[in-house]
């Protein structure tokens, strides 16, 4: 690659663990907070990002984002860009409740959620289809907005980072939750080269292995 050297690093990072992750409780677009086991994610991720170069940090506008992006870039704070674009898939009517409730109310739209993302379609809800649209819209406003090549960390979540890799890997929406596993705080990197070609060079890094 050395005629195509890297240009730049984009890292994507979800948020640290939250009272309804914990309780497996669909959030969605709803507010919810980092717990304990979150916020020492987030201190251990802060410092393998040490030495990550980042100088730039966009950041959806949800508060459980918010608070693990203040953690992870507390000597950036001040500049951290925050997006209503970054943040998690709107889901109607599931946001708030548990999943076992979902799944037993309404296990055909459950199944698709979670098995057949390409046709997971509920009413009032985003469809994961539109949830890449808006992703890929505002990082590419992101790149423009990048004119020195800085390196760039987007703070944001689950299912939004799933759609911007699978669009790097050029891989369907329906394998979206294919391995490896999006842990809270999982960290995956994007390279990005002069000839404007991208590749992940570090996929769903979790900042230590005990989570559950």
């Amino acid at each position: 690659m050395k005629d195509n050297p890297v240009v730049q690093r984009l890292h994507l990072i979800r948020h640290g663990e939250t009272n309804w992750n914990k309780e497996k409780r669909a959030q969605g677009q709803m507010e919810s907070i980092l717990t304990s086991e979150g916020i020492a994610q987030a201190r251990i991720l802060r410092s393998r990002l040490n030495d990550s170069g980042i100088s730039k940090v966009y950041c959806s506008s949800s508060v459980r984002a918010r608070q693990t992006a203040q953690i992870l870039f507390e000597d950036l704070s001040e500049q951290i860009v925050y997006c209503d674009q970054l943040r998690e898939i709107y889901m109607g009517s599931w946001e708030g409740r548990l999943y076992s409730d979902i799944q037993e109310s309404d296990p055909a739209s459950f199944f698709a959620f979670w098995n057949q993302p390409d046709t997971f379609d509920l009413t009032g809800a985003e469809t994961f289809a539109e949830v890449q649209k808006r992703a890929l819209q505002r990082l590419s406003l992101i790149l423009a907005e990048s004119t020195d090549k800085q390196d760039i960390a987007v703070v944001s979540h689950g299912v939004l980072i799933k759609t911007l890799l699978c669009d790097v890997e050029n891989r369907n929406l329906s394998k979206l939750w294919d391995a490896p596993t999006m842990h809270n705080c999982a960290r995956s990197v994007v390279n990005i080269y002069a000839d404007g070609s991208r590749r992940i060079s570090v996929y769903s890094d979790q900042p230590y292995e005990h989570q559950s």
